[in-house]
């Protein structure tokens, strides 16, 4: 029984240096961050009284971007988007550093087996 799971294992190390692993992520890396920020200025459009409709004639969108931003169904928008809905609700974007606990599981697995140029 312990070769298969050294087999495993193997493997696993494997895609662990492999870009494909770098790609997922990645990948999972930005759903988090978008959900989390959608989640935010849902809470805060809440919290302030707005319709989605009031915040698409505030950005001049049309309101059925603002609904699927909403609601989830627009799972990549821009950095403009969430900027723009950001301001009419009185907030701003801002870049975090990441807690180290995220960059040991985040950062570091991104840079192994990439060549970085000196």
């Amino acid at each position: 029984m312990g070769a298969p799971a050294a087999l495993w294992d193997g493997l696993a190390e494997e895609f662990k240096e492999s870009a494909a692993y770098r790609k997922y992520i990645l990948e999972s890396v930005k759903q988090t961050t978008i959900e989390e920020a959608m989640t935010a200025l849902d809470e805060a459009r809440e919290t302030s009284g707005m319709s989605k409709a009031d915040i698409a004639r505030v950005i001049d969108a049309n309101p059925a971007t603002i609904r699927r931003f909403f609601s989830g169904k627009s799972m990549n928008p821009t950095l403009g988007t969430l900027t723009e809905i950001a301001a009419a609700l009185g907030l701003r974007v801002r870049l975090e550093p990441l807690p180290e606990a995220e960059i040991a599981r985040i950062v570091q697995p991104l840079l192994n087996g990439v060549e970085r140029s000196s």
